[in-house]
């Protein structure tokens, strides 16, 4: 198809596309989570967590021929770093040390969710292609400083390179429903039996002193999840939030649109004690066009009393026993957090994308990401030799 047909629309809200047609092209793709559906991203909008009073301007960019939406992808403007979790902090002190604005940036990425899927939602790799090559047009229209792809599929880093961006690795924490046979486990217990006995004893005393506190879970999935358990929820997520001296990034509209517009992304866990509820955890899923569970995400949690490793109870095991119970593909743990291998979440690299208009900062941070990935082979390598899985028997391995 001729570029010169292409035409390339920017949206200042979801409002102004069709639902339908971005829904379906974020299906097309390898990675189509269920932060990047419709729905989702207009409720960050709707209800007022990523909008220009908070630092995130959108600029929805679609590219269609005759009306057919052919890709498309969430592009925001940024007058800050917050809630994106590939940490660029340095790079703006730097320009400020210099005399230059850093800010407004431009982000291709869904807001407050590190979770890796694709970004640039293309129906071929010419398209995707494309579609990046108009954002960094619209990047130097704008006279912006940068341009950011967060925790972007192999496809997007694909077009990313032949759009001569620098490309950046970090490091996350993801748990697969495998046994050393490559069988789904058929227990929690199985899946315990998968790891050395120090971690191993370590989970049952946790999850020990859980019980010991008279502390039971009860697990709501999908509409199941009522208007009392979505508002006890974000009662609990709005405390964890306030108890380290800031405000809550999402609004309690955003979860009431999800119980409404997208309830069957969604699994709580709620914590009772006596009978009283005290802590909730919250983990997104991906399903399949039959409605099997594929990948679950491990979103927010939150308490409203302190009791010794309910965190690790809610946020890990209740989630993990759930997935192992209904055939979950893969847990994927959030951002950062070495601690989450003693619960068998592995690492695992992520990817992300960036381009700077400057060219002396280009060069910089094209010499600090080349040392920077150098130092992220070589942690990899440390974690993986601290795994917490059994080690295979080689004496008991057949020969052919």
């Amino acid at each position: 198809m001729n570029p010169s047909n292409y035409v390339i629309e920017v949206h200042d809200s979801m409002a102004s596309i069709e639902k339908t047609q971005w829904n379906q092209l974020l299906l097309s793709n390898s990675v189509p989570t269920p932060f990047l559906r419709y729905e989702y991203l207009n409720a960050m909008h709707e209800s007022v967590s990523a909008v220009s009073q908070t630092g995130w301007t959108p600029k929805y960019v679609t590219l269609g021929v005759e009306g057919k939406m052919l890709a498309a992808c969430p592009l925001y403007l940024k007058s800050h770093s917050y809630g994106e979790y590939v940490f660029d902090w340095a790079w703006a002190q730097a320009y400020q040390r210099h005399g230059l604005h850093y800010y407004p940036k431009a982000l291709i990425a869904s807001p407050f969710s590190p979770v890796p899927g694709s970004r640039l939602l293309a129906l071929d790799p010419t398209h995707r292609v494309a579609l990046l090559k108009s954002v960094l047009d619209l990047c130097l229209e704008w006279g912006v400083s940068s341009l950011h792809m967060l925790y972007a599929s192999l496809e997007d880093m694909d077009a990313a390179e032949q759009c001569h961006m620098l490309q950046r690795q970090t490091i996350q924490f993801h748990w697969s429903n495998s046994d050393v046979n490559g069988q789904a486990f058929e227990s929690f217990d199985g899946f315990l039996n998968s790891m050395n006995q120090e971690k191993r004893k370590k989970i049952k005393q946790e999850r020990k002193k859980v019980f010991e506190a008279q502390v039971h879970f009860k697990t709501f999935e999908g509409q199941d999840i009522q208007e009392e358990q979505w508002a006890f929820f974000y009662r609990c997520y709005e405390q964890t939030y306030l108890e380290h001296g800031n405000a809550p990034y999402i609004t309690r509209e955003f979860f009431q649109s999800m119980h409404h517009e997208m309830p069957e992304n969604w699994v709580m866990f709620i914590a009772y004690r006596m009978d009283r509820p005290i802590a909730c955890s919250l983990i997104a899923l991906q399903r399949s066009e039959s409605h099997q569970p594929m990948v679950a995400y491990g979103r927010y949690w939150g308490a409203l009393e302190r009791v010794d490793c309910l965190h690790f109870e809610a946020c890990y095991y209740q989630p993990l026993e759930w997935c192992i119970a209904h055939g979950v593909a893969r847990f994927e743990g959030g951002a950062q957090g070495e601690h989450k291998m003693a619960r068998a979440l592995l690492p695992v690299k992520t990817h992300s994308a960036h381009w700077l208009a400057h060219p002396s900062f280009a060069k910089a941070v094209d010499e600090f990401l080349a040392q920077e990935g150098q130092n992220v082979e070589h942690y990899l390598e440390h974690l993986q030799e601290r795994s917490p899985l059994k080690t295979p028997d080689l004496n008991h391995v057949k020969t052919p």
